[in-house]
């Protein structure tokens, strides 16, 4: 079997859904790596898998496990390899697939317990790792709010070891609106605030309900508007001497809050 060398029109078309446009408009992004990739063949979204001949070696039974489901399997060039891959060491390993979010009332409808709500989220490791954390506790879905990055970015999706595909995500850029579905389907709202009025250490009371957890962009946290729509502000009790939290961190110690308090009952 010959390789597809860079310059083949299928190897361009895909290395050109490494920008947002050419992803909304075909509605298709990529997945680069094992984890990754594994995960988007376990959920049928796989529609052509690139390898090259280090990756076959790799992951022979991962290549030929999507030939046997009738994913479209090919063979690139190292240097087309290159191309497709985003990471300095290109694992030779890309799967093109399908758009992954959803509805935020498709979410909504399954009456969910837990939601992580990143508010105006813009670097897109943070929002990988988020939905690694929202996945690893368990949680129903993760709502990205406002202008935000994109979740197929692919920093995102390689942060995301896999669990892009395992949570539903959805997109809400008017927050407002977001915010008051979330409410009408009968789902507390929990802001992250360093002034907020309840520990999460006396927070069990609320969070035995279904809770959605919003936590504000990297640079400038939560607008006080925002924070103000919530029905509770939940402060991180910090007992060293760090100001505060990164957003990923923020998201891991309260989503796991949740999950201890929702699991013990």
């Amino acid at each position: 079997m010959d390789a597809l060398s860079e310059r083949n029109p299928r190897v361009v078309s895909a290395v050109k859904l490494q920008r947002a446009a050419n992803r909304r408009k075909s509605g298709r992004f990529l997945a680069e790596g094992a984890n990754a990739v594994a995960a988007a063949l376990e959920t049928g979204r796989v529609h052509e898998l690139f390898y090259s001949l280090g990756a076959a070696e790799r992951e022979t039974a991962l290549i030929a496990g999507a030939a046997a489901d009738g994913v479209r399997t090919t063979l690139v060039s190292d240097r087309a390899a290159e191309h497709l891959g985003e990471t300095v060491t290109a694992p030779g390993l890309v799967a093109v697939c399908e758009l992954v979010d959803v509805q935020l009332a498709e979410i909504l409808d399954r009456g969910p317990r837990m939601l992580a709500v990143p508010v105006e989220i813009a670097e897109p490791g943070n929002a990988g790792t988020l939905i690694r954390v929202a996945d690893a506790v368990g949680a129903d879905g993760v709502v990205l709010a406002g202008e935000t990055v994109d979740p197929h970015n692919g920093k995102c999706v390689r942060a995301s070891a896999g669990s892009l595909f395992h949570v539903p995500i959805a997109r809400g850029r008017d927050i407002t609106a977001t915010l008051d579905a979330i409410s009408a389907a009968g789902v507390t709202i929990l802001a992250t605030a360093a002034n907020g009025e309840v520990d999460l250490d006396a927070a069990d009371d609320i969070l035995t309900g279904p809770v959605a957890w919003l936590f504000g962009n990297e640079a400038h946290g939560l607008d006080p508007a925002v924070a103000a729509r919530a029905d509770h502000r939940i402060r991180i009790p910090i007992h060293g001497r760090a100001e505060s939290l990164n957003l990923a961190a923020a998201a891991a110690i309260c989503l796991y809050a949740s999950a201890r308090v929702q699991h013990a009952r």
